[in-house]
């Protein structure tokens, strides 16, 4: 969606801590630097997406410990596991009217409370698993090789390990807004509804809430008022997609 935000995505975003060691001799022109990006390894992207996650955090007002926010995402968050295909994953509340929500490549997801305020508990854990879906299936990885190649931001090659060069914050901040609010294709975003159609069968949830989600982002639509959803497909037909799935799974 990025359900995103609803689904805004990417949501996504992105380095380990020994990119701080890179000699300052190993900037590469634009021309490498693009090849770089699209080389990136996934513990790459993994590191890349912990500083630009922090970076995120810092800028971000976060909703405190044993607020209702929290509490609320944290007994969303139980239904839906603790990792992404195997990497570990921990969520914050962004306190803010926007209607949104990202994954990022090393587990960070970030819940935007105006998504909170809209959706109920079970379309929030619908939009989740959406944004965990780009996840895991490398759209994600995608979207911060196009930031990269694109020279969004600066990048750097150590020659031995291949680690990305660190990146200054303004840097990191850059990269983290690129990836949440990048666009992803109808087919990735058509790919990641049903991850999320089957991360919810799988759990025992039930996915009805991804079909309403996208009924209410429809009437936003409708409405002409902006959304995480605005660039992706039309909601009413996302909608339509998830229900025609529960008629065949004999689901009501």
């Amino acid at each position: 969606m990025k359900i995103r935000a609803l689904l805004f995505a990417m949501s996504v975003a992105t380095v380990l801590t020994g990119c701080q060691n890179m000699d300052s001799n190993g900037l590469l022109s634009s021309g490498a630097e693009a090849f770089q990006a699209w080389s990136l390894s996934d513990a790459q992207v993994i590191a890349l997406s912990d500083q630009a996650c922090q970076e995120m955090d810092a800028k971000a007002t976060l909703a405190p410990a044993g607020s209702e926010y929290v509490t609320r995402l944290n007994k969303i968050a139980a239904s839906l596991g603790d990792n992404i295909n195997g990497q570990p994953v921990n969520y914050k509340v962004y306190v803010t009217k926007d209607v949104n929500a990202f994954a990022m490549a090393n587990g960070c997801i970030r819940v935007y409370s105006g998504l909170m305020d809209m959706m109920s508990d079970n379309e929030v854990e619908a939009v989740i698993g959406h944004e965990m879906g780009h996840v895991a299936l490398g759209h994600v990885k995608k979207g911060m090789q196009v930031a990269l190649g694109a020279n969004a931001v600066r990048t750097a090659a150590a020659s031995a390990g291949g680690i990305v060069g660190s990146l200054s914050q303004s840097e990191l901040g850059d990269l983290g807004e690129k990836l949440v609010n990048s666009q992803f294709t109808q087919r990735q975003e058509s790919e990641a509804d049903d991850y999320s159609y089957d991360l919810l069968r799988k759990r025992g949830v039930s996915p009805l809430g991804l079909a309403t989600s996208f009924e209410k982002l429809a009437k936003l639509e409708a409405g002409r008022q902006s959304s995480m959803f605005d660039d992706h497909p039309a909601s009413a037909e996302r909608a339509q997609h998830i229900r025609d799935r529960m008629a065949a799974d004999g689901i009501k």
